[in-house]
């Protein structure tokens, strides 16, 4: 096709051109015809991906720096890639989660499910969060905020340009405003009946994490009149879904002092700050010395960050999660309740099931497992990527 507006890439011979047909969103690097012209393709750069056979399979983004050398963006070969185009594909980002949630507060875009393959847009009601962890979502931005701005209305939006995946793909880390003026204050979200504080300028992530949204309504309904330890808290997220079902008492324990600091603004919002109380330090730490202390709780909850981010990591991550799981356990009152996740897209449900249910047994506990979780459905899993399936959460009765 010598007269494409895109460059053409091509599969070797002995790439699996059928499972991009069939919905795989990546092209490795080996499985790719890096020429000397492809190699020269600035990241970023569109262009029309054809099988060995030159036969033409859609359009893709090409990063010749990154693992990931082509991510597919349009089966469509004459698609244009324009303002247009992302209206039409956030338009569909944005029917599901109107049907969802009757507030305008959750995950709108989930990357490569949603196709924005690389990009996470958090909502805030009028504030959008977009996190561009592909090259060619950097060079597209502007149509992109652009088209955000029309299809959702808001009228401020945040490129949080930080975390590893950029790293991957050869980018700089930035935190701007692209639209409207920065926010002055933590903003409030409303979920589960709580309220949330998000600093979306300087949190991690977008500055809150949705996708624990169904879990944190199981987890409250174990919390009524109880006693309840949340670990790994970050702005309290499991913690103060526990207050708003009537938790006698919760204490959040985290690293982080700003986000405690976000947690208690939260409870305050709530008028349930006189039940909340935080901790600050090492969760390892301090789950031993509440044991020294001879605490116990009826509800543990232990949010940990990805133990496991890849697969060279994770024999170390799992021993992680025991060690996470052993701790709580011994915290449990009898016939409590304790709840464990994990966001390492690595250690899949059962490896990390398995490992939390090993270090129960060697705190000397048993449990039944009462409930397994996933992401929110505003976080759309791929069937073809595994990786867009990150999230878990299981819990037992002690």
């Amino acid at each position: 096709m010598t007269d494409a507006p895109f460059p053409t890439v091509r599969l070797t011979p002995k790439a699996e051109a059928r499972a991009i047909r069939h919905g795989f969103p990546w092209v490795y690097a080996n499985e790719l015809v890096t020429d000397r012209r492809t190699r020269k393709l600035e990241p970023g750069s569109l262009a029309l991906l054809e099988d060995s056979n030159r036969v033409a399979m859609g359009i893709v983004a090409v990063n010749p720096n990154s693992k990931i050398i082509c991510r597919m963006l349009d089966r469509d070969p004459e698609a244009v890639i324009d303002q247009a185009w992302f209206e039409a594909v956030l338009s569909r980002a944005l029917k599901h989660r109107a049907r969802l949630y009757d507030a305008p507060f959750y995950r709108l875009v989930h990357a490569e499910a949603d196709g924005l393959p690389g990009v996470v847009i958090d909502r805030f009601g009028d504030l959008a969060v977009v996190q561009p962890n592909a090259a060619w979502a950097d060079k597209l931005i502007s149509p992109l905020v652009a088209a955000l701005a029309k299809v959702t209305g808001v009228t401020c939006v945040v490129m949080n340009g930080t975390g590893r995946a950029r790293s991957l793909e050869g980018l700089e880390e930035a935190t701007t405003v692209l639209l409207g003026d920065a926010p002055t204050a933590a903003l409030p979200v409303p979920m589960n009946g709580a309220t949330y504080m998000a600093d979306v300028m300087g949190g991690q992530k977008t500055g809150l994490f949705y996708d624990q949204r169904p879990n944190h309504a199981f987890a409250a309904m174990l919390c009524k009149d109880a006693r309840v330890l949340d670990v790994f808290s970050h702005v309290g997220g499991f913690g103060l879904a526990a207050l708003a079902h009537g938790a006698q008492s919760v204490l959040a324990v985290d690293g982080s002092a700003p986000a405690l600091a976000l947690a208690e603004e939260g409870a305050s919002a709530m008028g349930v700050n006189a039940r909340f109380d935080t901790r600050k330090g090492d969760a390892f730490d301090v789950l031993t010395k509440l044991a020294e202390e001879g605490a116990t709780f009826d509800v543990v909850i232990c949010d940990p960050p990805a133990f496991a981010p890849s697969r060279q990591a994770l024999d170390a991550g799992l021993r992680a999660y025991e060690r996470v799981a052993r701790l709580a356990a011994a915290l449990v009152a009898e016939g409590g309740y304790l709840g464990v996740c994990s966001c390492s897209h690595a250690a899949d449900l059962t490896k990390f099931r398995n490992a939390s249910a090993r270090g129960i047994g060697r705190a000397g506990r048993r449990g039944q497992i009462i409930y397994s979780g996933q992401a929110g459905p505003d976080h759309p899993l791929l069937p073809h990527l595994a990786e867009s399936g990150y999230l878990k959460a299981v819990f037992f009765r002690l």
